[in-house]
């Protein structure tokens, strides 16, 4: 494909004109010739079709892997942009997914990022950087994120293995010709210290780059817990020519920060509370000794080639090492006459992940059908080591210690190696997906993926090595209808499935290597409007199954398992994201979730209910967050967040063997100002909780339960030069 303006067309027609013009008009020609032929190359390197404006997404590849209008994708998608990011000064994943409806935060033992989508289960495995896995449990920064695409729904088959409720794919910042000078500086709340930079400009008419980089430190308002974290992050961008785009980045990045599981609750049968609510500072067992680590080094590389307007082929290569420390003192029990037990252990991971993805796009035409295929193939390697360490007796070190005085201060020996393990997954699969356009009115996207997942497994502490491989075969069809070319009305059916390893792969046990795979199956109608060219509304009801769902004992100290086929959550969303008028962008959405377990049954002394609702789905969640502009220099945004109570865990019918703890709901209000004095500065401040309230943000189970932050604020101050 070369540029409109061709270069010897151009020189044999000027040539022609200064025979008959004369020459100083035929150079006045060349001139303006040449600089038409620079504006052409610049223009297309840089598309006019940005996939998001202010608020707002039009199109997306996290759901398809191709461009695709958004209003033409038959599943439920939220994207959160850059600039909501921003005015909403978001600080880590609980805050991207806050205004999105349909998820939920856990608390991840206060060391990872951990979500649930639609009462599927948490996960701390269903992470994506520019479509490919970025699994390990940690904290993740969005310091180079460019916008965050939340997917829900099972969608084995563009994903693969997991995926099984959701998944959350953040597209990085790449570099390009546009300049680029953004310093960003954040002072909080107690003691809240970020600094980031944003620089990226041309090198050539073929070659760009672009430097990202952030340090932060704070305490909090929990007692003794701090963090410190940086990153870098340099990308180039390659076009050797018009129709070839290469881009390669590395990024360097470090968490540091205490291990923070929250408080204890108190209660009996199913009726457990949170203790001491109103006291959020308290920590229950020891801040000092709770110190987590990760180290993330990675590499990226992509190559695209367009050989013509039909056929295009991309690959993607990323390699990542994972190095991941942790340890926690914390509280593993209820509170009972003020007394509770003590835990404590030490855990470290090592990771390694190599992955490339193929994908070949060609779009062709059959009678009235016009298909855009995609065949691809996805390979990888990922290699873990686990180890963790307790004391001689086992996690729990004081099993009567006062809540009254919670510091855990005895001495502690972790110095019992309670689990060492290694896995080894070889990753091989194919997939084939067509997008169809039968007609301006109807259209069908059907698709299926083969895996083929290899685990080799080694206990090392008890000498036992497994060797598993899992055929995963994962469909997915979805039918639109538009009526009209701004609305579509939609029904899909995906499926995806999680092997025994787990989503961290290290699940594997003897009782559980034999059993099948998880699998989640999804039906979904729903509705998509672009109300106007700038203000988008979504609707979609669903019904999630959960099969060969296998259950662990929540009694302390169980490891007994089953496996059944009776896990349901059946639910509606709504969604809108944009801008009512010029001056006001809003972004939120309603979710309801019903889910339950399907069947009774009994793990060893506990026994499950038919109809008991699932751990931590909360009925209803709502949130609404709007910026208004005044002017061209003033602005204020207001949000509102609610969601009704949960349970912890999947409760039991049996309260002398297994509690559940009920998550109180909540409504809290946010709210931020904003003042440009110039077009180079922008100071805002932002207000969280800003009627002080108490409430419980997120939790791991019945024991560690995260109180959610008091009236909080942090301004920030954005300068471009």
């Amino acid at each position: 494909m070369k540029n409109c303006y061709s270069k010897p067309f151009g020189y044999l027609t000027l040539a022609v004109l200064s025979a008959s013009i004369g020459q100083a008009q035929a150079e006045a020609l060349k001139v303006a010739a040449l600089n038409i032929d620079k504006v052409e190359v610049a223009a297309k390197r840089i598309s006019d079709t940005k996939p998001v404006k202010g608020y707002q997404a039009k199109r997306s590849s996290t759901a398809t892997k191709t461009d695709t209008p958004l209003i033409d994708v038959p599943q439920s998608v939220s994207v959160v942009t850059q600039e909501q990011m921003g005015d909403q000064s978001v600080q880590s994943m609980s805050d991207a997914v806050r205004y999105v409806p349909g998820v939920t935060s856990s608390q991840g033992e206060g060391n990872r990022d951990a979500l649930n989508f639609r009462g599927s289960g948490v996960t701390t495995g269903d992470f994506y950087l520019d479509g490919i896995r970025d699994d390990v449990q940690t904290y993740r920064d969005f310091y180079n994120t460019d916008r965050i695409e939340v997917l829900k729904g099972p969608n084995g088959m563009i994903f693969g293995r997991g995926a099984a409720g959701g998944a959350i794919n953040r597209v990085s910042k790449e570099a390009g010709w546009d300049p680029v000078r953004e310093i960003k500086l954040t002072y909080g709340a107690y003691n809240q210290k970020r600094t980031s930079i944003d620089i990226g400009n041309a090198i050539n008419d073929v070659a760009a780059f672009r430097l990202n980089a952030v340090y932060e430190e704070s305490d909090s308002y929990r007692s003794g817990v701090n963090l410190k974290r940086y990153g870098v992050n340099p990308t180039f961008t390659i076009t050797p020519s018009y129709n070839t785009k290469i881009t390669i980045g590395a990024e360097y990045f470090k968490d540091q920060h205490i291990g923070d599981r929250g408080i204890p609750s108190i209660g009996s049968g199913l009726n457990n509370r949170p203790y001491r609510l109103q006291d959020y500072q308290t920590f229950y067992g020891n801040a000092a000794l709770s110190p987590n680590e990760t180290e993330t080094k990675a590499l990226n590389a992509m190559v695209e080639h367009a050989f013509n307007d039909n056929l295009s082929i991309r690959n993607r290569t990323r390699y990542a090492s994972y190095d991941k420390f942790y340890q926690n003192v914390y509280a593993n029990s209820q509170v009972t006459n003020d007394i509770f037990s003590v835990a404590a252990y030490r855990d470290t991971t090592d990771r390694q992940n190599l992955i490339n993805q193929t994908d070949l796009i060609y779009k062709v035409t059959t009678g009235v059908l016009e298909h855009q295929l995609l065949v691809g193939m996805e390979i990888g390697t990922q290699k873990t080591r686990n180890s963790r360490s307790t004391a001689e007796g086992g996690e729990n070190i004081d099993n009567g210690f006062s809540a009254l005085n919670p510091t855990y201060t005895q001495q502690i020996n972790l110095n019992k190696t309670s689990r060492n393990q290694t896995s080894d997954i070889d990753i091989f699969a194919v997939y084939l997906q067509d997008q169809i356009k039968i007609s301006d009115q109807w259209q069908a996207i059907v698709g299926i993926r083969h895996d083929q997942f290899k685990t080799h497994y080694v206990d090392i502490s008890n000498k036992k090595t497994m060797d598993i491989s899992d055929s995963l075969l994962s469909p997915r069809a979805g039918l639109i209808f538009k009526p009209v070319e701004k609305l579509s009305i939609y029904g899909s059916y995906s499926l995806s499935y999680v092997p025994r390893a787990g989503d961290q792969l290290i699940g594997l046990t003897s009782a559980t290597s034999s059993l099948q795979p998880e699998k989640f199956i999804n039906k979904e109608l729903g509705a998509k409007y672009d109300i106007t060219p700038n203000l988008s509304l979504t609707a979609a009801v669903y019904n999630l199954e959960r099969k060969n769902v296998a259950i662990t004992d929540p009694t302390p100290g169980s490891s007994l398992n089953i496996v059944v086929d009776g896990q349901e959550t059946k639910g509606a969303e709504l969604g809108i994201a944009g801008k009512m008028s010029g001056r006001w962008s809003i972004f939120g959405g309603y979710s309801y979730q019903d889910g339950e377990l399907t069947k009774s049954m009994k793990i060893g002394s506990s026994t499950y209910l038919a109809g008991t609702s699932l751990g931590q789905t909360p009925n209803y969640t709502f949130s609404l967050w709007n910026r208004y502009d005044f002017n061209e220099s003033w602005g204020a945004a207001l949000g509102v967040v609610s969601r009704s109570q949960m349970y912890a865990l999947t409760p039991t019918a049996t309260p002398g063997n297994a509690l559940s703890t009920i998550l109180p709901g909540y409504a809290r209000l946010d709210a931020a100002i904003f003042w440009k004095p110039t077009s180079k500065i922008q100071m805002q401040l932002n207000v969280e909780n800003l009627m002080d309230k108490d409430y419980v943000a997120s939790a791991h189970n019945n024991y560690n339960i995260t109180p959610g932050a008091p009236l909080t604020a942090r301004a920030t101050l954005t300068y471009n030069f």
